[in-house]
């Protein structure tokens, strides 16, 4: 794959290629993006307005009040582990660095809930400084289906690409590949047709051939209920199932036998007396 070549390709298609997540500063883009795991920007763009006018910065989101600010970003999914991220990452700028957003890779990824990936975001975006490509589902997407990575992992991933794209490219690039992921190379349906990079395209010739997307290996979910106790109430045979085994190509759920029960003290010696 020519890199620079589809680099200016898709900057002519998408001149106005952009960080999505609405922000006025450094701290605003870092909260955002936490709040962007496992959701989309445009339902992170309806929440952030109103958490930016009630906690402008650092020192206000460090004393938020765990409700409040769980009420506020609950749409965004995760809202109790992401408001833990965000009062703890304020509390460090705040403690630790005056206030203000580190712009080190070393000293951003100290900060509760900021892995590489939202290291990237905020050090290209913020700051202009590019010190990795941001891969996040949209990239890490298009640069297998492009032929560009093949790493099992985004870090994988985002080490074949430093290598093959420019360095002064890191940012926008991602933000190319992001564009192109939401609006051409969709995950279910691409649409070849009209890309504009389709000859650049390894996976093009598939896809305009009716081929499908590759899904994704997932863990095969366990079985509900396995490993509870029975619910109270429950019957005594409900509780004597057995997980279901395999028989002639079947599955079938096998009810342990029933314990003999003991004759009781009573019983026994009326027995005895009618001996």
């Amino acid at each position: 794959m020519n890199a620079p070549l589809l680099i200016r390709r898709l900057k002519a298609a998408y001149p106005a290629a952009r960080c999505a997540l609405t922000h006025e500063d450094p701290l605003q883009l870092l909260v955002a993006t936490i709040l962007s795991a496992q959701c989309t920007d445009a339902r992170v763009n309806m929440v952030t307005p109103v958490l930016f006018a009630r906690y402008p910065d650092a020192a206000s989101l460090k004393d938020a009040d765990p409700a409040d600010l769980e009420a506020i970003i609950r749409s965004t999914g995760f809202y109790r582990n992401k408001t833990k991220a965000i009062r703890g990452a304020a509390r460090a700028i705040v403690e630790r660095f005056g206030g203000e957003v580190p712009r080190t890779m070393e000293e951003l990824r100290t900060l509760p809930g900021v892995a590489r990936k939202t290291a990237n975001v905020v050090l290209g975006t913020a700051f202009g400084i590019g010190v990795g490509v941001v891969v996040d589902t949209h990239v890490e997407r298009l640069a297998r289906r492009l032929g560009l990575a093949e790493g099992k992992n985004p870090e994988d991933v985002e080490r074949q690409l430093m290598k093959i794209v420019p360095r002064e490219e890191w940012i926008d690039f991602s933000h190319l590949l992001i564009h192109h992921g939401r609006t051409i190379c969709l995950a279910r349906s691409p649409r070849c047709a009209v890309c504009p990079v389709q000859d650049l395209c390894p996976s093009a010739a598939h896809f305009l051939s009716g081929g499908k997307p590759t899904p994704k290996r997932t863990a095969v979910p366990a079985m509900r209920g396995a490993g509870r106790r029975p619910k109270r109430g429950a019957s005594p045979a409900s509780r004597r199932i057995r997980p279901a085994v395999a028989s002639a190509g079947k599955r079938r759920a096998v009810a342990a036998p029933a314990r003999a029960r003991r004759p009781s003290a009573k019983r026994a010696g009326a027995r005895r007396r009618s001996r």
